[in-house]
């Protein structure tokens, strides 16, 4: 409650008090006299709530209570709808705002809270754990969203939902390119979906290289993401693309040193990392190698695309881009941004070019 007037927090502790005494619940009261109250109440079957309560017009109340049926729900709202109601009786048309979070659930078989890029928590409607095992690299989970489908999450970092085709085809270049015939590399990728959907449009061939040795993903996508896959991961080899199960920095190192190039480079390895000090953070010195590495295999007219991160994240992308201008060739950016269903959040996505130069 956030009231338009100071409190009187011993006539709200007044006026609230029988209705948590009528719940049989013991009460304690901590006064901190400029600071308000801070009472707390608690009943025989461990359920308790406190009530805070701020001089300058600010009153809290947070009830904690083990619920598993309906009942025992319907008893909380019946609570919180009686202090609401005396709340108003008592401040009548001095209440600025009455908030109502929905409920935590804390402890849960299924675990329906993961964080945005930008530090925001979100709440899924996560019905089912499909898939959860730990690789010798990171936890691998597959949840199951009633709206987004089966979400690939891998070390609580949410990657991929059969609904996020608009994430596969802005790393693609959003539909302005022409693959048929064109030689592609795509760097990590272990969902299969951008795969997938090149395969569809008739590449000379595509090499699809995985950024550590995972089995575990591709195993657990063929069998639980297959709206996002299709067939392409059931055979490491196909007409048109390949499969290497094999860290991608000696890969690059290797096709740099053939002197192999690509049309296309999509790196779908990692977003651009939060960290604000690139010198300090192994992450930034890995992108810029996998850049550095990427535009060494890149035709001269060719392409690269890559994921960025969240656009709430100026500082990031902004340092992002700074790194861009340190690489062994002079380059050329653009990005657009793209709403990505299940990260609830705006994306931001690359497309990097070497400059072209005047003879």
């Amino acid at each position: 409650f956030s009231l338009n007037l100071a409190a009187d927090c011993n006539a709200v502790l007044k006026a609230l008090q029988p209705i948590f005494q009528e719940q049989g619940m013991t009460e304690t009261v901590h006064n901190w006299e400029d600071h308000g109250y801070l009472v707390t109440y608690i009943k025989k079957n461990g359920s308790f709530a406190n009530l805070r309560i701020h001089p300058h017009g600010l009153v809290l109340v947070d009830l904690q209570s083990y619920n598993d049926h309906m009942k025992g729900r319907e008893e909380v709202d019946q609570l919180l709808n009686k202090v609401e109601e005396r709340m108003k009786e008592l401040f009548h048309g001095n209440i600025k705002r009455v908030k109502r979070l929905p409920a935590i659930l804390r402890g849960g078989v299924i675990d329906r809270y993961w964080p945005t890029a930008d530090g925001r928590l979100v709440e899924y409607d996560i019905d089912e754990v499909v898939y959860d095992e730990d690789s010798p690299f990171q936890n691998i989970k597959i949840l199951h969203s009633k709206q987004f489908g089966n979400i690939l999450i891998l070390s609580g970092d949410v990657n991929l939902a059969e609904s996020d085709l608009a994430y596969t085809q802005a790393i693609m270049g959003s539909g302005k390119e022409d693959y048929t015939g064109k030689e592609v590399l795509i760097l990590g990728g272990g969902d299969g979906g951008i795969l997938y959907e090149i395969v569809k449009l008739k590449p000379k061939m595509v090499t699809m290289v995985a950024s550590n040795i995972d089995q575990m993903v591709i195993d657990g996508c063929k069998k639980h993401m297959r709206k996002t896959c299709g067939d392409v991961l059931d055979n490491l080899k196909g007409e048109c693309y390949q499969v290497l199960i094999e860290d991608c920095i000696p890969v690059l190192k290797r096709y740099a040193k053939e002197g192999r190039m690509f049309d296309y480079v999509i790196n779908d390895l990692t977003a651009v990392p939060i960290s604000t000090s690139p010198e300090e953070d192994s992450t930034w010195e890995f992108l810029r190698l996998i850049l550095d590495l990427s535009m060494k295999v890149l035709k001269q007219d060719g392409k690269y695309f890559t994921q960025g991160n969240c656009i709430n994240l100026t500082e990031a992308l902004t340092l992002y881009e700074e790194q861009l201008s340190r690489l062994y060739c002079p380059v050329e950016f653009s990005k657009e941004t793209v709403c990505v269903p299940s990260y609830m959040e705006l994306w931001v996505f690359y497309t990097i070019w070497k400059k072209q130069t005047d003879i």
